[in-house]
């Protein structure tokens, strides 16, 4: 079964456009990073698959149910923690926690939710309204995860934690869901947890999928080069070439990037292109991300 089915949905506010006839699909057990710049479609997509926001065409799977068919019985199979998610000030972090138990009775795992709180040192007794903005964050994740649900999808998770909690959250919650078989769609502006959590890329720019790909694939298949701007050199000439995915303008340079191994992008370069002496290299994923999401093309 999948978990989640995108299928040529198109979504926005009004006139405007946010995710534009959008597929993918998400098999169960995989752990997805939704990376992209501001408005490039992140939120958007999260909430349409949690049937927050209709799309305009397309259909979502969601568990194999369709998520505006029956809202309720999807939504107990999952975990759910916005970016700007607000929880009750008035109740205690025990409260919160019983509340979202008495939600999901069958699947509530207090062990699980003890262990969790106690990780983060969560005051029981303290008020939310008197928690910091990041002790709030890690009560919200506590209770999307105690659940053990089947689907979790995060958006920005890491806001208000310093790295440390950050790590050990992420670390903690998609290890132990990953090996009971649960699935994770988790968006971040932190691409070295993407890189170090998930096994799959999907990059969003502009409101289409730009990237996706197995995070063992983006470490292997992609290279920068950088080219001097000289006659008879511009970015048209390298874009034509299929395996040159992007193309961004540096002062008097290019930074191209091509979809090859390093020594395939520089066989490229020299017998194909014609362009001699250029370094390239491998890319990490914050490396990809800036050159692809700022690229003339």
């Amino acid at each position: 079964m999948k978990a989640i089915e995108f299928s040529n949905v198109t979504c926005g506010y009004g006139p405007k456009t946010v995710l534009d006839a959008i597929s993918f699909d998400v098999p169960s057990g995989e752990v997805i990073g939704l990376v992209g710049r501001n408005g490039a479609g992140k939120t958007t997509l999260i909430r349409s698959a949690m049937a927050m926001i209709k799309p305009h065409s397309g259909a979502i799977q969601i568990l194999g149910q369709d998520p505006f068919v029956q809202p309720e019985l999807v939504k107990e199979r999952i975990g759910y923690v916005s970016e700007d998610q607000i929880l009750p000030p008035f109740l205690k972090t025990h409260d919160v926690m019983e509340l979202h138990k008495s939600l999901y009775p069958k699947t509530w795992d207090d062990h699980l939710a003890r262990s969790l709180a106690g990780t983060f040192n969560l005051p029981q007794n303290q008020k939310i309204s008197k928690l910091s903005k990041g002790q709030a964050r890690q009560v919200a994740l506590v209770c999307a995860v105690a659940h053990r649900p089947e689907l979790l999808i995060l958006d920005e998770p890491a806001g208000g934690l310093d790295p440390s909690a950050r790590r050990e959250f992420l670390e903690t919650s998609i290890a132990f869901l990953n090996e009971c078989g649960s699935t994770i769609l988790f968006s971040s502006h932190y691409m070295t947890d993407v890189e170090r959590m998930s096994n799959r890329l999907l990059m969003l720019h502009s409101g289409r999928i730009l990237l996706d790909r197995d995070m063992d694939e983006l470490k292997e298949e992609f290279t920068l080069t950088v080219i001097p701007e000289v006659e008879g050199i511009d970015s048209d000439l390298l874009l034509d070439h299929p395996s040159c995915l992007s193309v961004r303008k540096r002062d008097d340079r290019f930074h191209a990037v091509f979809q090859l191994t390093t020594s395939a992008a520089q066989h490229v370069l020299e017998k194909e292109i014609g362009i001699t002496g250029c370094p390239t290299k491998a890319m990490n994923l914050e490396e990809l991300f800036v050159e692809v999401t700022g690229s003339q093309k």
